[in-house]
């Protein structure tokens, strides 16, 4: 199972910017989505997340601004990002948990990361 992200780039203070984020592999369901981001010298944390039944979760810095979004049918899932700030700046991890085939007739759960896309914003 891979986790393919894109859509990162530079964007101008209070501009807008889409993440996209594809899973693919030996997939049975994909679960729970999300998004990350790690900025320089500092812990990653949360942003947003989405699951199944698409019930949605943001931190606060980012609730208001950012809409995660999914598609089950293309194993997708998207971050809108709108009126950036410097303090958006890092780099972007999408997220999810796989249901993939066990022995027989059992599944298991598994996490799995995306390589990572960069924000920059700057003016």
């Amino acid at each position: 199972v891979q986790l393919q992200a894109s859509g990162g780039g530079l964007v101008q203070p209070g501009g807008s910017l889409t993440l996209s984020c594809a899973a693919s592999g030996d997939i049975v369901r994909v679960k729970d989505m999300g998004w990350y981001r790690q900025a320089p010298g500092k812990p990653r944390e949360l942003v947003a997340t989405i699951t199944r039944a698409y019930i949605t979760n943001y931190a606060d810095q980012t609730k208001g601004r950012f809409t995660i979004s999914r598609d089950h049918a293309k194993n997708t899932v998207s971050l809108e990002m709108n009126s950036v700030q410097a303090e958006d700046t890092a780099t972007y991890y999408c997220y999810a948990v796989v249901e993939r085939r066990g022995k027989g007739w059992s599944t298991f759960d598994r996490d799995y990361w995306g390589q990572g896309t960069l924000v920059t914003v700057s003016s």
